[in-house]
């Protein structure tokens, strides 16, 4: 009865865990998985992406970002800032409306959802009658424009998402002005854009897909100008100064139309199509942005000629004689141009351009000669190729960090020097207490540098292994092939590239030590490199080993991959991480297990077939092991070999069900004479048990035969500097996997690493005591003593059927009280997606946090863990989530954004808002039927209102404020602000 007592709760420990412990998901690292929407705002400074998972994100300076998602998990279609204000309004495919707020919590800004609204017909008409097209925020930021499907534009009131519906702009409204042979051979179908006059917020242009563009008088309520267009509209576009309007078509053609003062139909004044003649894809959006010498940039994505380039996903920019039509290499989902967002300034003067493609962002100068693209500091494009490995290093030195960024830094020279522009917001999180890096290996055989220490995951070099090894890409070819003089001129920009050369190039493991700036790193056919930092360019020999694992053991041959071809020749290697040296396995099977002692000169590595020891500087094979079963024929089949693995996996599983039935069937054989003595003794039992306080009942772990299991396989290497009687195997009883190795010294602390304590940032081990040999199986920790190797200690995963460590390492966690407590505890990770800490060296269970789905294999499967009990597993093929499991070390955004002063459309506005004050307050008079007391005071807050758009009278009070009321200070002086409706009229 004892083992299934729990032992008593220590209250001191339960504190002292509280101290410890704590989970968090702290934040999203990467691109975002399927992107569908983009918005930015002028006066925030703030850019934000939508998904079709209906996740909203924004981004302002490094370091500022906010999340939200839909409970609809609806694509979202559409984002858009309302101008002036913290808020933004999202459309999803559903066709409902959700409205934002950034609001402040405890100092920081939190992102909320306000408001939601579906547009909704009256009974019995269409869906397409309220299906929303277009979406216009207004600038008086009371109202929205809604264009639909069904040609007509709805009003709805802010931040209520109230219709309001006698300014609903109908097409019979709008066909009264449309000359009679137009209106009877052309429908009106949907509406495919809206924009406001940019100096007269009174106008909207309504663009409708046939080719129709009005510009409505909203005060007036009627058609104030109408240009006749023959080709299908796909959007529009004002000049800053009003007068022109440009529109672009489903032919690849853009038209200029002047806007007159006079009501006579005007003729564009300039239609082109820019890579005519042949027919050409659609222009889909465009700008025209003015500047200081009279050339404007126009700038607009698609309009390529269909046969030829009809594949292609581009946006191009002329600038006078200058013209390039940019590449990417996926699709483009929308983008927009960075400009003087001042209304009163005459010029646009764009300084760049932001795209958002499906997999990546891209930043393009547009003030630099040559246009160069733009280091974006987040939104990283992770899966550029596709992962395959993590390696996360803590800790690292300055002088090794400031050579890898300098390393990085001479590849990045190509790009533009411009500041980041989307610099909205303030950072308040603290600064990294270190520099950590995480390492990816990706298919095409690189392996990329990131910067974990805080939120933005920064890239800081990329190294490549391509240019060891023959292959059918030449390293040196050039990203554009087309010569100056080629037409369309096609620049290919942007880094995604999911196409890998050679399967075989990719990265499977990497080991890098920090002291020694030594690195290590594994292949899909059995390739290990060995390099060492370099600050210079180097041309040199890479040396060749071979590692022959199988040992010319009779009865084996290999069916999968061929190996690698290494060159012969000198090879040129760029400043950083050169290779020196190259390790061959044979058979060229994916490596599965890589260790590095830098100290020592020694590098381990284990495939399917065994394990061997490298001495990197003699450059010579010490041993190797060959660790093949006569049953693992699996291993000799290559990756590339999936039916036969699956047909042995249904085999086992059916003789694990058949054993256990039998064993099941004997248990129960078993009762005879004795059948009352047990069952007396089973009432005796639960009788006590109900008295007592119950430990979890540890599943039972079933025995694998030589045959079930896949012996060869060498899942962990581990070096270590301690006591050994002589070679002995231990051979566990249960034969699960082996995933963890760890000797812990006299005091039960985990050995330093190599070259920790020469660099006086480790206590040096206690040789003198007794040391101990962890193993960590799938299934059970084991604790044997050293040098004799005798068992003392195991502990069974427990109460959960089918629970099985995936990922284990040693943690450090301090305690967030005091500085003075820290301590070294296991996390693992369990195919059940959980996460539990033990403790050493007693092996106790401390906490469990559920942390990634069960069904998420490829998440479990790509989870790290960092030295001071931080983590990363992707959550998509291009993001990390970040999680913590320490109170100590904590990496989330923390920021806020303010509300930012009002400029308005100043004289506009406030004309404009004084005639609409005047006939509101009349209407109300009108409606009400009480033309006294109430129409009066409703008259003067919106006289007030009109007033308090006008920037003179907004100087005058915030004059009068600085001189009459000093004791609120020069802060709440400055921010007055108008709200939604009404004006509150005081300062903030």
């Amino acid at each position: 009865m004892r083992r299934f007592l729990r032992h008593g709760h220590d209250p001191v420990r339960e504190r002292l865990k509280r101290d410890l412990f704590q989970f968090n998901k702290t934040v999203e690292h990467g691109f975002p998985h399927q992107p569908s929407a983009l918005g930015y705002s002028p006066s925030l400074h703030l850019m934000a992406i939508g998904t079709r998972s209906g996740a909203i994100k924004l981004y302002g300076a490094p370091g500022v970002e906010f999340m939200g998602l839909h409970e609809e998990n609806n694509t979202v279609m559409q984002i858009h800032f309302i101008p002036g204000q913290c808020q933004l309004v999202t459309l999803l495919d559903d066709n409902s409306l959700h409205l934002w707020s950034l609001k402040q919590h405890s100092g920081a800004s939190e992102l909320q959802e306000e408001q939601r609204f579906t547009l909704r017909g009256p009974p019995g008409s269409p869906p397409s009658a309220t299906q929303i097209t277009v979406v216009l925020p207004h600038s008086s930021r009371e109202v929205l424009y809604l264009g639909t499907e069904s040609g007509n534009v709805f009003v709805v009131e802010l931040p209520s998402f109230r219709l309001l519906e006698d300014r609903t702009i109908t097409s019979e409204a709008v066909l009264q002005r449309v000359p009679e042979d137009y209106r009877n051979r052309r429908s009106f179908e949907l509406v495919e854009a809206l924009r406001e006059h940019p100096r007269n917020p009174g106008q909207i242009l309504i663009g409708y897909s046939r080719g129709l563009i009005v510009l409505w008088d909203v005060h007036n309520k009627r058609v104030s100008h109408h240009f006749l267009g023959s080709q299908q509209l796909e959007n529009l576009f004002w000049q800053k100064d009003g007068r022109q309007i440009i529109s672009c078509h489903y032919d690849g053609s853009y038209a200029q139309w002047p806007v007159s003062n006079d009501n006579r139909q005007p003729e564009p004044l300039e239609s082109k199509v820019p890579y005519g003649p042949f027919p050409c894809k659609a222009i889909s959006k465009i700008y025209w942005q003015t500047t200081k010498n009279g050339l404007p940039y126009i700038i607009f994505q698609g309009g390529m000629p269909r046969a030829s380039y009809g594949d292609r996903h581009s946006i191009s920019v002329i600038h006078g004689s200058q013209q390039t039509a940019f590449d990417f290499t996926s699709r483009v989902i929308d983008f927009f141009v960075i400009c003087n967002a001042d209304p009163a300034a005459e010029f646009d003067d764009p300084s760049a351009m932001v795209v958002l493609a499906e997999e990546e962002l891209v930043v393009i100068d547009l003030k630099s000669a040559g246009w160069p693209a733009v280091h974006p500091p987040y939104l990283a494009s992770l899966h550029c190729s596709a992962i395959t490995c993590s390696h996360h290093v803590s800790n690292i030195p300055l002088k090794l960090w400031e050579r890898v960024i300098s390393a990085g830094s001479k590849q990045n020279s190509h790009y533009s020097n411009m500041p980041w522009l989307i610099d909205g917001g303030t950072n308040l999180a603290p600064d990294p207490p270190q520099r950590d890096l995480l390492l990816t290996g990706h298919e095409d055989g690189t392996v990329r540098f990131w910067d974990a220490s805080g939120v933005c995951l920064r890239l800081l070099y990329k190294l490549s292994t391509v240019r060891v090894f023959l292959t059918d890409a030449d390293p040196n070819d050039n990203m554009n092939p087309l010569g100056e003089d080629e037409w369309p001129p096609l620049r290919k920009v942007g880094s995604f590239d999911p196409y890998s050369d050679d399967p075989r190039l990719g990265i499977q493991k990497i080991y890098l030590c920090k002291y020694s700036g030594y690195l290590t790193v594994a292949g899909t056919a059995g390739q290990i490199l060995v390099m060492e930092l370099n600050d210079e360019e180097s041309e040199h020999v890479v040396d060749h080993a071979e590692a022959d694992l199988l040992q010319d053991q009779e009865g084996y041959k290999w069916k999968g991959h061929e190996r690698l071809k290494a060159r012969d020749e000198p090879v040129r290697f760029e400043p950083g991480f050169q290779p020196f040296v190259l390790v061959q396995c044979q058979p060229p099977a994916v490596v599965t297990s890589l260790a590095l002692h830098s100290e020592w000169k020694l590098v381990a590595f284990g495939t399917s077939h065994g394990f061997g020891l490298f001495d990197h500087q003699q450059k010579r094979l010490v041993f190797v092991k060959c660790t093949l079963h006569p049953s693992d024929q699996l291993a000799l089949e290559g990756p590339l070999s999936r039916v036969k693995s699956l047909k042995k996996s249904l085999r086992q599983s059916f003789r694990r069900i058949r054993r256990s039935r039998v064993s099941s069937r004997k248990r129960r054989a078993g009762g005879g004479i004795t059948g009352e003595v047990q069952e007396a003794n089973s009432r005796f039992d639960q009788d006590a048990l109900q008295e007592m306080e119950l430990a979890p009942i540890q599943r039972k772990i079933e025995a694998r035969s030589a045959e079930d299991s896949f012996t060869g396989f060498v899942r962990t290497l581990y070096f270590a500097d301690t006591f050994l009687r002589d070679t002995k195997e231990i051979q566990l009883m249960h034969r699960a996997p082996v995933v963890g190795i760890l000797v812990l010294d006299g005091h039960g602390t985990p050995l330093p690493e190599p070259l920790e304590v020469a660099h006086d940032l480790s206590k040096s081990p206690d040789m003198q005591g007794s040391h101990q040999l962890l193993v960590v199986s799938e299934e059970q920790f084991k604790v044997f003593t050293l040098p004799k190797v005798s068992s003392k200690l195991k502990f069974k995963l427990t109460a959960l059927e089918g629970c099985r460590v995936r990922k284990v390492t040693v943690a450090n966690f301090g305690s967030c009280k005091t500085d003075d407590y820290t301590e070294n505890d296991l996390a693992i990770l369990t195919n059940l997606g959980d996460i539990q800490i033990i403790s050493l060296p007693f092996l106790k269970l401390q906490i469990r946090y559920p942390c990634i789905r069960k069904e998420d294999v490829s998440g479990i499967a790509s989870c790290v863990f960092t030295k001071y009990g931080q983590g990363f597993y992707l959550i998509s093929p291009s993001e990390f989530e970040r999680f913590s499991l320490s109170t100590k070390w904590l990496v989330e955004p923390r920021c806020v954004v303010d509300t930012p002063e009002i400029t308005g459309n100043n004289y506009l506005h406030n004309k404009a808002g004084m005639e609409k004050a005047t006939r509101k307050s009349r209407e109300s008079g009108r409606s009400s039927g009480d033309p006294g007391e109430d129409d009066e005071r409703k008259s003067g807050r919106l006289m007030e209102h009109a007033l308090l758009n006008d920037e003179k009278v907004l100087k005058e009070i915030q004059s009068t404020l600085e001189g009459e009321r000093r004791s609120y200070g020069e802060r709440n002086s400055r921010r007055i602000h108008v709200g939604h409706g009404l004006s509150n009229g005081g300062a903030e």
